[in-house]
């Protein structure tokens, strides 16, 4: 028996992943989890995105879980050194991976929120996402496995037990990006809207639509923003920042596009500013939106 117990043991211990984890103060009651400016890794356990707790009177919310369960598990331990509250709810801000996949780190009384395209796309692709995580991060990711969000976000302000928050629906970076904003603290959770010194992701962007967005969120009253990715900001710069880039690849795509350049001389030849260039992952996110994208610029020409 003693064997058996050892074995265990020691099968849990190899699959674990430290991501020494810690919360990063951003106002009274709120705090977040820092992830870092890197692709996903077998290295950094998938720890590439930012989630965000809020400490209300009876309870706490978790904004966004992660990319493991062995993440969000390690979530809760560094939570709970702070606060003796539970961790009642869940919002999961949009169905990318590193946002949704640690859900499953928790017990079926924590009610998990999502919009109606979020659910569904986590309810189709959840699995697919597991399997190709898997072979990104490897070990880190032993334990995950798919929790789908349980409760409907589709309402403008929602109160979690006494306290309340407000909800934009937006998109661009997705077709559905969820922008969170706590008026008691003036401050707003914009997840992938807003990338803070790391190239912009883009594999299901709009980047008309998420400009649009951007635009709608400088208008909003609030003193702390905080990115999916990178360090908390407090002023609007951030997102003039993000918007001036995307109109940046809009206007090359769409030029390049017109003067029939093919894909290698647009990533080859295109003179890039060097404020986007020392972006961290600028050359392989630029690179992969070019690919991705610039078929589409194409028909619209040929049209």
């Amino acid at each position: 028996m003693r064997i058996i117990l050892s074995l265990i043991t020691f099968i849990t211990f190899s699959f674990s992943f430290d991501y020494k984890l810690e919360p990063i103060k951003i106002n009274d009651n709120s705090y977040y989890f820092y992830g870092k400016k890197e692709y996903f890794s077998p290295t950094n356990g998938g720890n590439i995105s930012n989630s965000a707790f809020i400490i209300t009177n009876n309870s706490v919310i978790l904004i966004d879980t992660g990319t493991t369960v062995e993440y969000t598990e390690q979530v809760k331990q560094a939570i709970k050194k702070i606060t003796d509250k539970p961790i009642k709810y869940i919002i999961n801000t949009h169905h990318h991976p590193d946002h949704f996949l640690g859900n499953n780190a928790f017990d079926k009384d924590v009610k998990i929120f999502a919009t109606s395209y979020t659910h569904e796309e986590i309810k189709s692709h959840g699995d697919l996402y597991i399997t190709n995580m898997a072979h990104l991060i490897k070990d880190a990711s032993y334990t995950t496995r798919l929790r789908i969000p349980t409760e409907l976000l589709d309402k403008k302000n929602m109160n979690f037990d006494g306290y309340e928050l407000e909800f934009y629906y937006l998109n661009g970076h997705t077709k559905d990006d969820l922008v969170i904003v706590d008026k008691k603290t003036k401050t707003i959770y914009v997840s992938d809207l807003i990338f803070n010194e790391r190239a912009l992701a883009t594999p299901h962007a709009d980047f008309k639509k998420w400009i649009k967005s951007l635009e709608f969120v400088k208008n909003l009253d609030f003193k702390i923003l905080l990115p999916g990715h990178g360090k908390v900001e407090y002023s609007i710069d951030v997102i003039d920042e993000n918007i001036e880039y995307l109109k940046f690849i809009d206007e090359l795509l769409t030029n390049s596009a017109i003067e029939g350049l093919d894909i290698f001389e647009i990533i080859n030849d295109t003179e890039v500013p060097e404020k986007f260039k020392k972006y961290a992952m600028f050359e392989e996110e630029f690179e992969r939106t070019i690919i991705n994208h610039y078929p589409k610029y194409e028909r619209k020409v040929k049209k």
